[in-house]
C-alpha cells in the first residue's frame, strides 16, 4: 500500500483565484449582461468554488466613458500536478437586438495570471461573422447571429482556424491569485522566475495582455 503524502512532501500544487469581472466597453450596445466559465488541463480539478456563472443585466453610464460596470465576482480553487493545460477564462457577453433576442456581443479568454498577488487585464472580444452578405441579412432579419455552440472552444483554438471573426468590445477582470506547494513540486512562479524552464511549456504562444 503506498504511502499517505505528508504535508512536507505534497502531491499536488493549490491555485486559489478570486476576483470580478469588472466592466466592459461596447460603444455600440447597451444593456448587457456576461457569462464565464473556466478551461483547463487534464490533470487539473477544481476542488472548491463555481466553474461558471451569469452576471445580472447592466446599463451603460451616464458618465463620458459609458462602461458597463458588472463587478461580478469569480471565487474558484484548482488543484494539479503539473502546470501544462494552466486555467482560461472564458467570456462570453449577451444583449438584445433591435428585435429583442438575446444575441453575443463578444467572446474573449485570458489565462489565470501565473503569479500571486493582484492582476487586471482587459480582454479584446470578438464576434464570428457570417461568410456572405445573404447569410448576414437572415442573421439580422431572423435574429440569429453567428455564435458558438460551446464557448469554450474560444480558449482551446481548435477548428477556429476557418471561423471569420470580428473584433468588438473589451471586458476588464480582477485577478487575486495564490499558490501553494508549487515550489515544493519544483515550480517557481515568482515574479521574474515566471519565464524558467519548468513553465515554459505553460508560457509558450500566450497572448500578452
Amino acid at each position: 500500500m503506498a504511502a499517505a503524502a505528508s504535508p512536507s512532501n505534497p502531491t499536488v500544487f493549490l491555485l486559489m483565484v478570486n476576483g470580478q469581472i469588472e466592466s466592459a466597453q461596447f460603444p455600440e450596445f447597451n444593456d448587457l449582461y456576461c457569462k464565464y466559465c473556466f478551461v483547463y488541463g487534464y490533470d487539473w480539478a477544481p476542488t472548491s468554488g463555481l466553474e461558471e456563472g451569469i452576471s445580472q443585466i447592466t446599463s451603460k453610464n451616464r458618465d463620458s466613458q459609458q462602461e458597463l460596470v458588472w463587478n461580478f465576482p469569480i471565487d474558484i480553487t484548482f488543484k494539479s500536478t503539473n502546470p501544462f493545460g494552466w486555467p482560461q477564462i472564458v467570456i462570453s457577453v449577451y444583449g438584445p437586438d433591435l428585435f429583442g433576442n438575446d444575441v453575443v456581443r463578444g467572446y474573449g479568454a485570458v489565462h489565470i495570471p501565473f503569479t500571486p498577488g493582484r492582476h487586471k487585464r482587459t480582454i479584446p472580444m470578438f464576434v464570428p461573422e457570417s461568410t456572405s452578405k445573404l447569410q448576414k441579412f437572415t442573421s439580422w432579419f431572423t435574429g440569429r447571429r453567428p455564435e458558438f455552440v460551446d464557448p469554450r472552444v474560444v480558449a482551446q483554438g481548435e477548428g477556429r482556424e476557418v471561423t471569420r471573426v470580428r473584433s468588438q468590445g473589451f471586458v476588464t477582470l480582477s485577478f487575486n491569485v495564490v499558490t501553494k506547494d508549487m515550489k515544493k513540486l519544483g515550480y517557481d512562479t515568482s515574479p521574474g522566475n515566471v519565464s524558467s524552464p519548468s513553465l515554459t511549456s505553460v508560457t509558450e504562444g500566450l497572448p500578452k495582455y
